[in-house]
């Protein structure tokens, strides 16, 4: 009886510590999503402010996504060797080192720099937070944590904006903000256990086979990460530009961004559930293409605001869970032993369309017109649609038992 007993006692404990650990990295990734959120847009009007060409802007906010990019072709080292909770609070560490430099010296090329060390540090942050809660999560739960995890980045993506607002009270009030987020969310990860990922039986191939195996299997299972990663960027970085060149206010500006985040909120659960019992990719090819028309109509819109603000929230509704119902088509494609180097890929990816959206999105402004920022957000979900039709995906053995196609 007394064995019985601690052994409910020993499952209780575990059940407390799972849920301590999931709340504790929804929250960070609440607070990645604000900090990302309001940065990008805060450090753009800045720049603009201060006279900066939109094609130079654009080039300067790519350099948070280069490092992202970056810091993908090392990050499963360290992760092995020190584990979940120390890359995550030395990601931490590095974004409230960065928040507190900015307003320090407002040079064009310092930024960069800075940006670069946000980059790594986010990224590090993500890839790890998104991976421990996919590896912990049990099996009738994981769809909707994976949903929970993306539902939390929304949050933080549309309050981060807000935080434009805080520029009235100072530049150094938005940047200290930011770091005093990462100091609370450090607290608490220090009552959280260090934990290793699982080793990759895979191991034993060469990566360029493993990664080519993952691409030929679930090609089309990793562009949401590309597509999300692009329009996450270009809206935070380039349509500050577009905004106040239609000559919108900043207050105009920060109420219109977190449209895309809280319709993505709205949507994110209702879409997984869809996808769950539909199928992944008619969800993602009917979202892609509804998505595409609402991004197409925005230059239309003109200076009607309240039809911009719907386009948005529609816009962001159907595409904003791109990168979780990617993850989670990936795991249906799959086996298991793959799903830490399908993640590289797709993390990957997003810094590419990171790194693409900014830059093209500026230089279009700058060279083609106004409106082409939405042409070319359009026209890639559009293509992605349409590619849909082509894609036969099939399930390996060890990949989640869900409709695939």
């Amino acid at each position: 009886m007394d064995g019985i007993k601690m052994t409910d006692n020993n499952e209780l404990t575990q059940i407390k510590q799972e849920r301590y650990r999931f709340a504790t990295l929804i929250v960070i990734t609440v607070l990645a999503g604000v900090s990302q959120g309001m940065l990008l847009p805060m450090l753009t009007v800045l720049l603009e402010q201060a006279g900066v060409t939109s094609g130079m802007n654009g080039l300067n906010s790519a350099a948070l996504y280069a490092g992202v990019f970056a810091s993908m072709f090392f990050i499963e080292k360290p992760l092995a060797r020190f584990g979940y909770k120390r890359i995550i609070v030395g990601g931490m560490i590095a974004v409230m080192a960065a928040s507190l430099l900015f307003p320090a010296w407002e040079n064009l090329w310092f930024w960069v720099v800075l940006r670069i060390l946000v980059g790594i540090g986010e990224s590090s942050l993500h890839f790890c937070t998104q991976l421990w809660i996919i590896s912990s999560s049990r099996a009738e739960r994981r769809g909707r944590n994976i949903s929970f995890y993306g539902m939390s980045y929304a949050i933080g993506f549309s309050l981060g904006p807000v935080g434009l607002n805080l520029l009235r009270f100072g530049t150094w009030v938005p940047f200290a903000a930011m770091a005093a987020c990462f100091a609370l969310s450090l607290l608490l990860m220090a009552r959280l256990p260090n934990e290793y990922p699982e080793k990759d039986p895979s191991r034993a191939s060469s990566d360029g086979r493993r990664y080519a195996r993952i691409i030929r299997l679930a090609w089309f299972a990793l562009i949401p990460s590309f597509l999300y990663g692009y329009m996450e960027a270009t809206m935070n970085s380039s349509f500050p530009v577009y905004g106040l060149r239609m000559g919108w206010s900043e207050g105009w500006i920060s109420v219109l961004l977190p449209a895309i985040g809280i319709g993505s909120l709205v949507l994110q659960m209702p879409l997984g559930v869809l996808s769950d019992r539909a199928g992944r990719k008619p969800v993602l090819i009917a979202a892609a293409f509804i998505g595409s028309l609402a991004f197409l109509m925005v230059p239309a819109a003109g200076d009607r605001l309240w039809v911009v603000h719907l386009l948005f929230a529609v816009a962001g509704g159907l595409v904003g869970s791109f990168f979780s119902l990617g993850l989670a088509y990936l795991a249906d494609l799959l086996p298991r032993p793959l799903l830490a180097s399908a993640n590289v890929i797709a993390s990957l990816n997003f810094s590419i369309g990171s790194i693409a959206g900014p830059n093209a999105g500026g230089l279009g402004i700058q060279y083609l017109s106004l409106g082409s920022l939405f042409y070319f957000l359009g026209g890639f979900f559009l293509l992605f649609a349409f590619a849909g039709l082509f894609f036969k995906g099939r399930q390996e053995e060890g990949g989640e038992k869900q409709p695939v196609g």
